[in-house]
C-alpha cells in the first residue's frame, strides 16, 4: 500500500460565499457524502502561503517574534507570507518575504515540505523552503506596519528550536513543520536530496 495523498472531489450540490475579506473569504458548500446524504461544510478560502527556514553557516535559524491576535500570543515564527498574485512563483514570493521581513538574501534554495495548515476548515496550502548561503540584502529596508512594527529578529540554534517544539514552547505551524522537517531530512537522505526550489506544487500550480 502506497501512503500518498491523492486528489479527489466529491459532488457539490450548492455553494455560496457569505463573507469576502481583503485576502480570504468563507465559502459554504453542500457536499454529497458517500451514503448519498448532503452535508454543509463551511471553510476559509485562502490564496496560499510560503515560509522560509533560513539556516546560516553557524547552524542557526533566522526567526522572528510577532503578535498574533487570534491566539493572543507573541509567537516565534520563520519568515512567511501570502501568495499575493494567483499563479505566482512561490520561490519568488519566498525570496520577497525573506527580504521584507529580515532584509536577508540566500544563495541556495530547496523545497523543505508542502503542507495544508488546517484542511478541516481552510484550504490554505503552504510551501516551506530551506534557504542557505545567507547574506545581508542590499537596498532600503521594507517599511513595517501594523504588527510588524513590534517585530523582533533573532538567530537561534536549530537544536534549541527542536527542543522548544517538543517541549510545547513553540507553536507556530510553519516553524514547527520546518524545524522538524529539517531535522528529519538530515537524519534521512540529507539536504542534497531535498526537492529543487521550483519543484511542481499541485496545490498551487505556477509557471517557473
Amino acid at each position: 500500500m502506497t501512503i500518498k495523498d491523492t486528489a479527489e472531489e466529491w459532488e457539490i450540490r450548492a455553494t455560496e460565499t457569505p463573507f469576502v475579506g481583503n485576502k480570504t473569504s468563507v465559502r459554504t458548500d453542500d457536499v454529497v457524502m458517500p451514503d448519498g446524504t448532503v452535508a454543509r461544510r463551511d471553510y476559509q478560502v485562502h490564496p496560499g502561503s510560503v515560509a522560509v527556514l533560513a539556516l546560516d553557516d553557524a547552524d542557526r535559524v533566522l526567526v522572528l517574534r510577532q503578535y498574533r491576535h487570534p491566539v493572543r500570543q507573541k509567537l516565534w515564527e520563520i519568515p512567511a507570507g501570502l501568495l499575493d498574485v494567483p499563479g505566482e512563483n512561490p520561490l519568488h514570493a519566498a525570496q520577497r518575504e525573506l527580504y521584507e521581513e529580515a532584509h536577508v538574501k540566500a544563495e541556495d534554495w530547496r523545497v523543505l515540505t508542502d503542507v495544508y495548515t488546517t484542511p478541516g476548515g481552510c484550504d490554505e496550502a503552504v510551501r516551506v523552503f530551506l534557504a542557505r548561503g545567507l547574506s545581508d540584502a542590499e537596498g532600503e529596508r521594507f517599511a513595517a506596519e501594523h504588527e510588524e512594527l513590534d517585530l523582533e529578529l533573532a538567530r537561534v540554534p536549530l537544536t534549541e528550536l527542536v527542543r522548544g517544539v517538543l517541549a510545547g514552547e513553540l507553536h507556530n505551524n510553519c516553524l514547527v513543520v520546518g524545524v522538524l522537517s529539517l531535522a528529519a531530512a538530515r537524519a534521512g537522505d540529507g539536504l542534497d536530496a531535498l526537492r529543487p526550489a521550483e519543484a511542481p506544487w499541485p496545490a498551487r500550480p505556477f509557471e517557473a
